[in-house]
């Protein structure tokens, strides 16, 4: 018995150990890297599911990280604050937007740079924003409005089928 109990403690060592070296090459290889670079900041209404360590990215290439998040206390609007690798200039109309990785998956922030002549100095601010877009929000509207559209067919569909049918065999004949 005593055997069989050091056994089973030394395979739990070994589990143990081989899943911290798992997480360990994981959190090494994962790309949560900072990106050494200029800080930046951008205003947004809504930042849902952005977050500190959150990418940055241009054309879907990783070229910063966010490193701060908060919220202005006399706009309360939320301030982003993030980085960007240090041979990218920003031109001065350049957009951010927080953008899905998936359906399923966390956000990031899309930097989409514009075609001004002027860049926008490191510690400057990005002026053109769009915030998040919620899924709950997206699928509430879309449920409301197929359901104001079925109820509109069958107001219409009460008062009409009879005459509304002969119609279109009228037309056909």
């Amino acid at each position: 018995m005593v055997r069989r109990n050091g056994a089973e403690i030394l395979a739990g060592l070994v589990v143990l150990i081989v899943a911290a070296a798992f997480l360990a090459y994981a959190l090494a290889t994962s790309g949560t890297a900072d990106v050494p670079g200029y800080q930046f900041s951008a205003e947004f209404d809504r930042i849902d599911g952005l977050s500190v360590g959150s990418d940055v990215r241009m054309a879907g290439v990783k070229i910063g990280t966010v490193t701060e998040t908060s919220i202005d206390p006399k706009t309360y609007l939320a301030t982003v604050d993030f980085t960007v690798a240090k041979d990218i200039a920003l031109p001065t109309d350049s957009s951010a937007a927080i953008a899905s990785q998936s359906l399923l998956g966390g956000k990031y922030l899309a930097v989409v740079p514009g075609g001004s002549d002027k860049m926008i100095p490191p510690g400057g601010r990005i002026t053109v924003t769009q915030g998040s877009v919620s899924l709950e929000d997206l699928l509430g509207k879309f449920i409301f409005s197929v359901t104001d559209l079925v109820s509109s067919l069958k107001k219409g569909d009460d008062g009409k089928s009879g005459s509304g049918s002969s119609q279109s065999q009228g037309g056909l004949q």
